[in-house]
């Protein structure tokens, strides 16, 4: 075994361009319409040379790591070559409160979106699959089925695998717990070898990650439904109300390319499902509308189930197409914001996050601004409440039978 210390950092487009040029054909045919034969007949290319190509793409997974001692062997292909040589990082996954649900077509989630910012990071695409448990996703891991897998699994069961893994709150578990979040929310990889899972760690591990694992902490904080009565009511309301508007809710959803269950949970935050619903300030129905937002949205009568669900609908598909410019899984998060304090009140926080140099079409971002002054803004408070309570009832809805 030789070891040789590398004094050279790739990044990692950098180290996607020389896998795919050292990955390229050999030798490209003529396209011709011609009958005519080459004389040279194309070149194969030999169990060698495939062998030794993958040695150089193994080779640049490893230089692209940050400057350190790196000893060279005869090993497989880090999964970290082939994550950049696919353009995708294949996640093995579980749905919880703690890992990712799905609405509108698009993962969401603690442990997803944390996910999403490293393969973000990697320039890559993220392919999820999902499995039924801990352990039939860590099996398929195991068996090459994925790049990584996300789930709260316990440290025994990695053990008997042997997996490597790292949490994502990089030992900071009070964290995720004081948020309702499972304290071991981890991502486990093949190898603790492969630069797959070393730039994980460091990914994780870096102080202004650290600070952004925090933020959506507090957004997809579990704990509003923890206690009994909560729990009791939700699932009551759900059980007695929603099957008398259900049919509303889906063919409203349908009407404006929603997730039905999103309006669902649109409807609970609003007035528990109630069709007469009242509030001292005048807004009315199952979603509150007030009368000049109903008038806008053609709702001629607010306490009828059907147009008050259709209007809240039609409202929340404007407030998308004001953020058409925030990506698409972060959107219904600023849509929502939008639909509670005016688009114009968010677009006025992301100016003042732009002209800070900080990220204005990140919900995390915004979701903090909120946070951070809403002692002198009520508004705020109000907002940030307003998203996260449908959030959490949207992933209840998703992740639990009620």
């Amino acid at each position: 075994m030789q070891r040789i210390t590398y004094r050279v950092k790739v990044s990692a487009q950098g180290a996607k361009r020389r896998i795919s040029y050292l990955l390229r054909p050999s030798k490209r045919l003529l396209h011709t319409k011609s009958n005519f034969v080459p004389a040279v007949a194309p070149i194969k290319v030999t169990r060698f040379a495939k062998t030794k190509k993958l040695a150089q793409v193994s080779s640049i997974a490893l230089l692209s790591l940050p400057a350190e001692s790196l000893t060279t062997m005869s090993a497989p292909v880090p999964a970290y070559a082939h994550v950049m040589l696919e353009n995708s990082l294949t996640v093995a996954a579980v749905p919880g409160d703690s890992t990712y649900f799905a609405t509108d077509g698009f993962q969401h989630g603690f442990g997803y979106d944390l996910v999403r910012s490293y393969a973000d990071g990697l320039g890559v695409n993220i392919n999820l699959k999902a499995y039924a448990s801990e352990e039939a996703a860590l099996r398929a891991l195991k068996l090459g089925d994925a790049d990584m897998a996300l789930t709260t699994a316990s440290t025994q069961l990695k053990s008997q695998l042997d997996l490597a893994s790292v949490n994502v709150s990089c030992g900071y578990d009070a964290s995720l717990t004081k948020n309702g979040l499972h304290p071991k929310v981890s991502w486990t990889f093949n190898s603790a070898n492969d630069p797959l899972s070393q730039k994980a760690s460091y990914f994780l591990c870096d102080s202004m990650k650290l600070k952004h694992t925090q933020k959506l902490a507090a957004f997809y904080n579990q704990n509003l439904l923890k206690d009994a009565y909560s729990q009791d009511h939700f699932k009551k309301t759900l059980t007695e109300k929603l099957p008398d508007y259900q049919s509303s809710f889906q063919e409203q959803a349908r009407n404006y390319n929603h997730d039905w269950e999103l309006l669902v949970a649109m409807g609970y935050q609003e007035s528990h499902l109630n069709a007469n619903a009242v509030s001292p300030t005048g807004v009315r129905g199952i979603m509150m509308l007030t009368n000049n937002t109903a008038k806008a949205m053609g709702v001629s009568d607010r306490v009828d189930p059907y147009q008050s669900i259709g209007g809240g609908a039609r409202y929340l598909e404007q407030m998308k197409a004001d953020f058409a410019d925030v990506p698409k899984t972060d959107r219904i998060w600023f849509a929502l914001a939008a639909y509670n304090m005016g688009p114009n009140a968010v677009k006025a926080i992301q100016r003042k996050l732009s002209a800070n140099g900080i990220d204005d079409k990140s919900w995390a971002n915004i979701y903090a601004y909120l946070s951070e002054n809403r002692a002198s803004n009520s508004r705020y408070g109000q907002a940030m409440h307003y998203v996260s309570n449908i959030r959490s009832y949207l992933e209840t809805i998703k992740t639990q039978t009620v």
